[in-house]
Order: structure tokens, then sequence, then C-alpha cells
């Protein structure tokens, strides 16, 4: 079988650059002579050709350039498929154009990006590039043929966004993104995507197909049906990420509906202008309301989709279509600002989860409306203005008033009451009151939540405010149990009164306990509502609502959701600069933040500046020892480990647990959580002896103060498998590393980093028993998730140091060698 490019469902034409399965075999036109010449190979100096390439079979011609299916004949043998401009297209302009995209280009490395082999000049002096060869087909065709349910494309869509993210990391826009532009290949039997044409169009700016524009007013490279309205206003200067996530929303769009947006035939037919015209300024009918209007064609496009019309329409409508249409906004500012925050909705529409995409506001709606008709709304509104002005502004007043006021005596009669409950209470300390006996802050604190229920009955909002300080005081001092049963109660009483801010506050505390108790979809749920409560009582920007963006950016990190959880703390940051006062320790929460998710997403450098200023910050904010300075200086410690700037962390990591031990004593979560640092900073320098017996004391704490079931127990217990492995305990590094993935799979979401990184220990503990070949399984799988899901670099180091050793421990020297050439250089 042939794997020609097959003709395109929505009748347009597509300059390949790798095959896709399928098609007519190969191209029967004659090769082009110039073509030939470029690539015939030509002695160099040194007697090697010039250029290493034999073209087997032309698989796309485009308006510029073809495509060819070729051989590589060094310093690798393979089959690839090279790009070739044509002739009277290789101007100098273009020529450098490729030449500065193509270090660009090469730092891509992205299972779902078609790799770039190489860029550079013929014989002729005309510019090629050398590409992975995928054979595979359309993602439209693909779901189609394949039938795919709507959930099936959006996990695909889901790992599309993930490939262009990790391009616009590296600065890369495509401009270009349509179906044929992604492929699909099937790999043991799991459908993955491959996005192709990465920065090609940008390298080139000019025609690349004959749906490709270029104009004299700047360089627009777009297909008409995937191009956004800032394309298409003909100036580059708007381009920029967002343009990416608009086209990926027409992509949904037509997986989802199995149509375009805008007909294909009637945008052409209309002529260049209006066709524009309608990319800017015309709004496209909802997914839903799509599929209702494509009449016959709706039957086969559910049944290809395994539904009938109304079961498909009814899927669509609601959240899908507020996602779509929030990705192809013709305001850019109000799209989803990534790829990755477009798969963070998707992702939460297939959890069943609340998504983050919103129906346009009435202000934004009567916004939209002002603009196009500005002389009689303005004409009415000044009317209107006259009228309301005086009424509504008294009002206002008045309601204000009352309300502060209310609030007001509410808080002065909680206030007295608390005092004189708190009073009562530490008077139990008074030696005539406890006869001699030491009385311990656990006691006080037992003493008042049995009290509370009862001499507060008929007080709810002083009941519920001195629950939730006395939750707050428990889970300072790590006794989670009883504080979530104050927190808990304090949120019962607040649901059952009046006041939203009261509530949106017991929801954010009693969420931010469950984070630490590893609850974390039941966190989430409270965190979301509170902040939903506390957005609709006080705005978007309040501090109030900054805590609650903190509180969920801290346990979507504290889940793995790294991309997710980046925007939130980047846009809190910016934000409390903004609200907040300088030295507002709100602030400070959000730059460790930052910090925490720059390294988790393996960018260590640019999260060290963010946790020097934590550091100095809290430094500045307290005197002496706090449990803030510590963590900052633990932070930080961790940041230059991950650096390999071990001996610049050794003295932070130290300085910091013994600081957390004057703070705390000997049994707090936080003593176990610093006893793990040092201990995995110990085992980096083959200090095993010392990490052991500190990882046995933070196991034996966490057993005891958090139970067995606890993510952070399974950390000891795989912490501690990794140690005994290396001093030959194999039989109890087994036993515990399975104890470690039961804990791991019965609390975590199933692709959960820490999963990952249990399986690839199990894969060691397979090695050093002899047992390779499912020791291979284990390892080479894990390292390749670690890839995927972008671990941290010392746990990937380590996940490539486990292939290597299993493939010399099983006599197979060439498989190790591979993988030690990827080992990155220290």
């Amino acid at each position: 079988m042939g794997h020609n490019r097959p003709p395109s469902d929505d009748g347009l034409e597509h300059d390949a650059m790798v095959s896709a399965a399928g098609g007519s075999g190969p191209s029967e036109e004659p090769e082009s002579p110039t073509l030939d010449r470029v690539l015939e190979p030509a002695p160099t100096s040194g007697g090697a050709p010039a250029t290493p390439y034999r073209l087997l079979q032309r698989i796309g011609v485009g308006g510029m350039g073809e495509v060819w299916l070729a051989e590589q004949s060094g310093p690798i043998r393979r089959r690839v498929a090279l790009k070739l401009i044509r002739g009277g297209f290789g101007s100098k302009e273009v020529i450098a154009r490729f030449e500065s995209e193509r270090q660009a280009l090469a730092m891509m490395d992205h299972p779902g990006i078609a790799r770039v082999y190489e860029a550079g000049t013929s014989q002729d002096g005309l510019p090629y590039f050398a590409m992975e060869h995928v054979q595979g087909e359309a993602i439209h065709t693909h779901c189609d043929r394949a039938r795919a349910t709507v959930r099936d494309r959006i996990e695909l869509m889901i790992e599309v966004c993930s490939a262009v993210q990790h391009a616009h990391r590296k600065a890369i826009i495509h401009r270009d993104l349509k179906p044929s532009n992604i492929l699909v290949t099937v790999q043991d039997g799991q459908a993955r995507p491959k996005v192709i044409d990465f920065g090609v169009a940008k390298a080139v700016g000019q025609k690349l197909t004959d749906q490709t524009m270029y104009t004299a007013l700047g360089q627009v490279v777009g297909t008409l049906e995937y191009m956004s309205p800032e394309q298409a206003e003909m100036t580059a200067q708007d381009v920029d990420t967002r343009t990416d996530v608009y086209a990926l929303g027409v992509v949904l769009y037509q997986l989802l509906v199995g149509a375009l947006p805008f007909d294909s035939k009637e945008i052409r037919e209309a002529g260049y202008d209006e066709a524009r015209r309608r990319i800017r300024e015309v709004d496209p009918p909802r997914p839903s309301t799509r599929v209702s209007s494509l009449g016959e064609a709706s039957s086969d496009s559910a049944r290809m989709r395994r539904v009938e019309v109304a079961t498909l329409e009814r899927e669509l409508r609601g959240d899908l279509d507020w996602i779509t249409m929030k990705a192809l906004e013709k305001d850019r500012t109000r799209r989803y600002g990534s790829p990755e925050e477009l798969a963070a909705d998707l992702r939460r529409f297939l959890d069943n989860q609340p998504i983050l995409a919103r129906p346009p506001s009435a202000l934004y709606r009567a916004r939209k409306f002002a603009r196009r008709h500005r002389v009689g709304v303005a004409f009415a509104a000044l009317l209107l203005l006259s009228l309301i002005t005086l009424a509504g502004t008294a009002t206002w007043q008045a309601r204000k008033v009352a309300a502060e006021r209310d609030r007001a005596n509410r808080e002065a009669q909680a206030a007295t009451a608390a005092l004189g409950f708190l009073t009562d209470l530490f008077e139990i300390s008074d030696p005539g009151e406890a006869r001699g006996n030491t009385i311990t802050a656990r006691e006080v604190l037992d003493r008042g939540a049995a009290e509370i229920a009862e001499s507060f009955e008929d007080q709810p909002e002083v009941q519920a405010r001195l629950l939730g300080t006395i939750g707050d005081v428990y889970q300072s001092l790590g006794l989670y149990q009883p504080a979530e049963e104050s927190l808990r109660a304090a949120l019962d009483v607040r649901r059952r009164a009046a006041d939203p801010l009261e509530l949106a506050a017991a929801l954010d505390a009693l969420g931010r306990l469950l984070r630490d108790r590893a609850e974390y979809q039941e966190a989430e749920t409270l965190i979301r509502e509170g902040l939903a409560l506390r957005r609709r009582e006080l705005g978007d920007e309040h501090a109030d609502v900054l805590r609650s963006l903190h509180s969920l950016a801290v346990v979507l990190w504290s889940q793995g959701r790294d991309a997710e959880a980046e925007p939130i703390y980047r846009d809190g940051l910016a934000m409390s600069r903004l609200l907040l006062a300088p030295n507002d320790p709100l602030i400070t929460a959000f730059l460790n933040g930052m910090g925490n998710v720059l390294v988790q997403l393996e960018r260590p450098r640019e999260a060290e500046p963010f946790y020097r200023e934590v550091l100095e910050r809290r430094r500045a904010r307290y005197d002496g020892d706090h449990p803030d300075v510590a963590f900052a200086l633990d932070n930080l410690a961790m940041c230059l480990h991950d650096l390999g700037e071990l001996d610049a962390a050794e003295p932070l990591y130290f300085e910091a647990q013994e600081m957390l031990f004057r703070v705390y004593g000997t049994e707090h979560p936080e003593i176990a959580q610093t006893l793990d640092n040092v201990a995995f900073f110990l085992v980096d320098k083959g200090d095993y002896a010392r990490a052991e017996e500190m990882t046995r004391k933070s196991l034996e704490l966490n057993r005891k103060l958090l139970g067995e079931d606890h993510p952070r127990f399974g950390d000891n217990l795989l912490a501690l498998a990794d140690i005994l492995l290396h001093r030959g305990g194999v039989d109890e590094a087994e036993e515990l590393t399975l104890r470690a993935l039961h804990i791991y799979r019965a609390s975590l979401p199933p692709d959960h980093l820490k999963i990952t990184g249990a399986e690839s220990m199990l894969g060691a503990v397979r090695t050093a028993q002899g047992r390779f070949e499912e020791a291979e399984a284990l390892v080479v799988g894990g390292y390749e998730k670690m890839v995927r899901q972008k671990e941290r670099a010392p746990e990937r180091r380590r996940g490539l140091e486990t292939v290597i050793q299993l493939y010399e421990a099983w006599g197979r020297p060439e498989e190790a060698a591979r993988y030690r050439a990827l080992l990155p250089a220290q």
C-alpha cells in the first residue's frame, strides 16, 4: 500500500510534509528535473555526498514546494519526509528565514510533534527540510473512520493541545493548524496524534499551499476555514499564541459536529474580502445548533460518533458549546490564553467537574450591541442616565449602608461572645482550676470543641467562628482529624446561615485541610464553590478572591496538574501585586507557588528567583525562627538540588531542618517532610546510611500522624525501598514498593506522577531479582511516561538510569548505550 496523503473531506488541498496512511499509491507525475539536480549527491572535498538523501516517492505537492519520501544514507540510515522548495522560491530572504528557524525547530521534543531532523540548502542554494516520516491520517478522517465517540475525540484534542503548548514554550507559533496538519497513528491499539508543519509556515513566510495566503501588508499564513480574526486583519503584529488556540477551536468544532463553523464552499465563494469580514465579525453557530442545521448530514455525523442525532445535540449542548465558543472568541483577550487552558477545561468536562468557560456576561453582550449601534445607544444612554442617576445612587447607598451596619453589629456581637468564651476556656490553665496538673494546648482545644456546640447553639455566628478558629489551631498543630471535625461543624453552621462570604471562608478552610489530608477531589470541589461565591459577591479584584485562587492552585498542584495551576498562580501574582500592600503575605504565597509549579514543570532555573524573593520577604517579615522561613529555605535548597548545585543546597537543607525542629519539636507532619527532603538529598550524595535513618524516622512519624493510607506514607515506603535496593535489601524493597503502589493507586488519579515513579522503582527491583523481561516493561514504560508527563529532572534522570542499569545487568550493552546517550550533561 502507498502512503500518499488522502484527499481532505472538507474539499481542501494540502501541502504534505509527512505521509498519511491510505491513498492511491505513488504519484505518477514525472520527477522534477530541478529536484533531481537539487539532491543529486555531489562529492565534497572529503569525498562524502553533500546531501545524503535519495528520493523514493513524491507524497505531496503544494504551491511552492514538494514533499518526497526519501532515504537518508548518513549519519543515520532512515526514511524521512523531505520538503523541497521549488525553483523560483529560493530568495535570499526565504533562505535566511530557514536558517533562523533551524535552531528553534530543533528545540522541539514532544511525542505529539513530528521531528525536524535537518534544515539546509541544496547544491543549487534552495532550502529543504528533512522531517520524521509519519504514516498516519488526518485527525478528522481517523475519527470518522474509527467511529470515535465524542469522548474519544476530546481525549485526542487534549493530546494535540499538549503538543501545541510545547511548541509555544519554545516560542514557535504554528499559524496553520488544521486536520491535515494533525495526523493520527495507531500504536499498540492506541490512537496517537502528531502535529506536523510546526514552524515551517513561519520560517517560509510565503504561500505554502493553494489555500495559504501572503499579502503585501504582512505575512499572513493560514487556511481560511481555520484562520483567526487577527490573521484575517492582514497584519502580523497581532498574531500570537492565541491564534493557534482559535484554530484548535475550529478543529475541535469539526471533530464534535462533523462540519466547520463556516461552510467551506460558502466562505470561498463569498470572495476574499467578504470571507475576511465574516471571520472577523460574524459569530458562528454553537456546535449543538450547527448539528441541527445539517439536515440529512446530521444523521451521518451522529452515526460516526455512535449516537443518535438528538443524543449528539444533547451531548454538545451546554459545557461543550461554551468551551468551543470560548476558543473561537473574536476578541482574543476572551479566548483561552493557551492550548493548555483549553485542554484543562476539556479535562474538567470529561471528569464531570465545573468548567472555567463562562457564558458572556450581560455587560459583555451589551458592549457588543453598543458597538454595532453607537449613535442610537449613545442617545438612549444619555436619556436613561438622566432619569435613573439620582434614584439609583440613593437606593444603592442606602442598601450598602444598611448591609454594612448589619454586618458590623454581627461582628461586634460575635467578638464579644467569643472573647468571653475564650477567657473562660483558658482559665483552666490557672493553678486553682488545674489543681497542680499541667494543661496542654491539646487539652484546651479538646475542652473548647466539646463546649462550643452546647454553649452557642442559639448563636450560630459565634459558634461557627469559634469552631473555625479551633479547627485552624488543630491544623497548625498537625492534628488533622480533630481539625476536620471542627471545620466540618463550622461549615454546617455556615450553610444554615445567610452570609455567603462567611460560607465561602468556611469552604476554603475545610478545602485546604482536606488537601493536606490528600482528599483532593472533595478539597477541589469545596474550594471552587467558595471561589464562585466570593466572585459573585466581591467581583474578580478582591483579596478574598485571590485567597480562593491560591487555594485552588495549591490543590491542583498537589494532584500533579501543574499546567492548570501555573496560569492561576501567574495571574494571581500579577493581581495581588496590583491590589495588595507590597509586603502582604499573600503575594509571597503566590511567589512560592510559582516556584513550586515551575520546578514541577522542569523549569528550575526560572523558579530560582521566585524562591529567593520568597526567602528574602519572609526573613524580613519574621524575626528569628519561623516555619515559613524554614519552608522557604527548604524550597530554595530543592531548587538548587534540581539544578545540580549540591554544595549550595546542602547548608540550606540543614538550616531548614534545624529551624523546624526548634519550632515544631519532634512530632509534626512538617518534621516528617523535612526529614524526607534531607534524606532525598543524602541519597544523591551517596550517604545511604544517614538517608535510611532519616527515612525510617519520617515513616514512623507519618504512620502515627497521617495513617498508613496517606500518600506521604507511600512516599516514605518508596524512598526507603530505593535506599534498601542500593544497600542490597531486595526482598524488603519489593514489599515496600508494592505497598506504596497500592496506596498511590487507592488515593491518587491514575496518571499521577507518583504512580509512575513507583512502577519504575518496581522495575528496578525486578532487575535486581534477575526478572529482566518484567523489569523492561516497567522501567522503559515508566521512563517514557515520565517524559510525557514532564516529571521533574532528577526523577526523570533516575528513571533513565534505571533503564540503563537494566540493560547492563541483562547483558545488552547496545540498548544501554542508546539510552545512556539520552542522559543530560551534568
